[in-house]
């Protein structure tokens, strides 16, 4: 059966041509439209198989527009546009596009990109389905399971966190009852761990007392259908909550609601709270309304189905960490954090692992790039083949086409023998091709041919041979900006970016620092043979306020050059001053030794805890207060201020007189 193809292209010349090209390769043109309001009165006739859009359009729709109406309806869709703006890139690339052409084009590129999209379109759907019928059964396993309510909440959290990102879940009856509140709740303290909080917990959590709990409950506003908040109003935190409270405790950004009815016809509500803004969207709420039978019916077992002798289990003690037995994904073991942001990337370094996808790792310098792309061949079918690394940035440019495609014997002065590229000692694995934003233009255009046709060409040789490799890329830089300056493809950013992830700076998760900071002392005194005595505090608090412009590499190096220094009897000491863009004083200028280091790191630390708590009017609880802003508790907050002798009058400014 044919396959329909809705052309949407406002140059007839191009348009017809587009026509003539497609029929003679045996597809079926059911429209062409040269607007968007034309492509939209030709969707209500006709569902085409895939769509060929024009982003400039006549009329007020533009290309843009049509692919988000695609998008909705399933429908698979190709960009063909000569337009690299940076701003209508990256919201071409917001709809998701199935491939990115670029005028002029070879018809053999049109066709390439027609069977890729289409190959990428059915496998998308067809693993949806697969993995939401997998989904189904393993929470009507839960449902069924003879466990206690917490514990089954905690197996559905851990099944559906992929699906539906949180950073805490809750679950409980509503309208509430302030004279009885049962709320379950976890919260992910990394990639596979999970935290009880129930009542007593939260009480210990939040310092309240167990009295002024049913005030804030009855002030807790109860939403009553499905709902999304992708960004908190002030309103909703003016009065104690319950939402104000655990906003404030958890740095709560976004959160989805979405009650089912139980047999009895009460209310069961589940909460997915977010560290992240516009983290939810209505695919979220379509796929819970999917799986609405089987979360009702372990909503029901959490309720009135617990085993009483496992209500027993894991009573003790408040922050109990109910940990399964193993780390779903062992791969993940050498990678330190717990971070949201950082969690977050694991998720989708998890999901896209097993498929055969391209991924397009971004972030700065130092942050752990090359791991993840090793993490995605280890967790992939491929993991017993070849790992094959490519720093593009250090290859010069006349040898980098004979290092990656390989080269014959005489193809250039000193070529003596045949040689292998990169990508073919790759064959049936995985090659990382690092700081690919590094790339010349010409080599772009023949990496581009190599995802689309999967044939390499040996320098000097005259035939193509096939290889089966994943592509897994990574750069520092802002590839849309390049793609604006004229420095990067556009058609091959689009097919690079077909599943990007972003790592955070270590600025952006500094409660990490400390941990990373540990995880490498220990490795270092190992190394050097030197017993571990921990660090010194002055270290640990330097570390912490500065902004690590290095990212992960450079905490690495600071820390071994402190256990080089270090004389095997004491903690580990700050071996260098870090320097940053955090307030400095004059006495930065005359450090001489180590006790004029550490004067320093006082002073410094001193100015810029004031410089925060000048930003928050000296609040130093609740949400951007100064505790959260540093990403310290409260009490350890007051405990610096009182050290370092940070009085009110330091941050606050002296009342007008009226």
């Amino acid at each position: 059966m044919k396959k329909k193809v809705l052309i949407v292209e406002d140059e007839f010349i191009v348009a017809n041509n587009l026509r003539q090209v497609l029929q003679r390769f045996g597809y079926e043109v059911c429209g062409i439209a040269a607007s968007g309001e034309a492509a939209e009165e030709q969707l209500q006739r006709v569902k085409p198989d895939i769509a060929l859009l024009d982003i400039r359009l006549q009329g007020k729709l533009s290309g843009i527009d049509i692919a988000r109406k695609l998008r909705s309806e399933n429908i698979a869709f190709i960009y063909l546009s000569a337009n690299s703006n940076q701003k209508i890139l990256e919201e071409a690339k917001a709809t998701e596009p199935y491939g990115f052409l670029v005028k002029p084009f070879r018809k053999k590129d049109l066709m390439v990109m027609l069977d890729i999209a289409w190959y990428r379109h059915m496998h998308s759907l067809e693993a949806r389905g697969r993995r939401e019928q997998l989904l189904q059964q393993q929470i009507e396993g839960t449902a069924h399971e003879v466990s206690a309510g917490r514990q089954k909440l905690l197996k559905l959290a851990r099944i559906i966190q992929a699906h539906i990102p949180f950073d805490f879940i809750s679950s409980g009856l509503r309208p509430l009852n302030t004279a009885q509140f049962d709320d379950k709740g976890y919260l992910r303290i990394g990639f596979d761990e999970y935290q009880f909080v129930g009542t007593e917990e939260l009480l210990t959590i939040t310092n309240l007392k167990k009295a002024a709990l049913p005030v804030i409950l009855a002030n807790s506003q109860t939403d009553i259908n499905t709902v999304i908040c992708n960004e908190i109003p002030d309103e909703k935190l003016n009065v104690p909550s319950l939402l104000k409270t655990l906003s404030g405790v958890f740095n709560i950004q976004s959160y989805l609601v979405f009650p089912v009815t139980l047999n009895n016809g009460l209310s069961f509500h589940y909460f997915f709270y977010s560290r992240q803004r516009d983290v939810y969207t209505n695919s979220h709420i379509a796929l819970l309304n999917r799986l609405r039978t089987s979360i009702s019916a372990v909503a029901e077992s959490i309720m009135y189905g617990d085993n009483p002798a496992d209500l027993l289990l894991n009573q003790t003690g408040a922050f109990k960490n109910l940990q399964g037995e193993t780390v779903n994904q062992p791969v993940f073991r050498n990678i330190i954090g717990s971070h949201h942001l950082l969690l977050a990337a694991l998720d989708l370094t998890a999901q896209v692992a097993p498929h055969n996808t391209s991924v397009l790792i971004l972030g700065e310098s130092g942050t752990g790039k090359e791991r993840v792309a090793q993490s995605v061949h280890l967790l992939s079918p491929r993991k017993n083949a070849p790992f094959i690394k490519v720093n593009c940035a250090a290859i010069p440019a006349t040898l980098i086409e004979s290092e990656l495609f390989g080269h014959e014997k005489g193809a250039f002065t000193g070529a003596t023998e045949k040689r292998k590229g990169k990508f073919e000692q790759a064959d049936g694995g995985t090659i990382f091709l690092d700081e690919i934003g590094e790339l010349p233009l010409e080599m772009q255009v023949k990496i581009l041919r190599v995802l689309q046709e999967k044939e390499i060409e040996y320098v000097g040789g005259n035939s193509t041979l096939q290889v089966n490799v994943r592509i897994v890329a990574a750069t520092n830089r802002n590839l849309e900006q390049e793609v604006a300056n004229g420095n990067f493809r556009l058609d091959l950013y689009y097919r690079l970016n077909v599943f990007p992830i972003t790592l955070p700076p270590l600025r952006e998760r500094r409660s990490d620092i400390e941990g990373l900071a540990v995880y490498f002392a220990e490795k270092f005194c190992k190394e050097f043979n030197k017993p571990f005595y921990g660090i010194a505090p002055s270290m640990m608090e330097a570390m912490l306020i500065y902004d690590w412009p290095g990212n992960i590499r450079e905490l690495e190096n600071v820390l071994e050059q402190s256990a080089i220094l270090n004389d095997g009897k004491s903690p580990l000491q700050l071996k260098r001053h870090l320097t940053d863009t955090s307030p400095r004083t004059s006495a930065t200028t005359d450090i001489k030794t180590l006790e004029d280091v550490k004067r320093v790191q006082r002073e410094t630390e001193r100015e810029y805890i004031i410089s925060i708590l000048r930003k928050t009017a000296g609040r130093i609880r609740g949400v951007n207060g100064a505790a959260e802003l540093l990403n310290i508790k409260p009490t350890t907050l007051e405990s610096k201020m009182e050290k370092l002798n940070i009085k009110k009058n330091d941050f606050m400014k002296p009342a007008e007189n009226i």
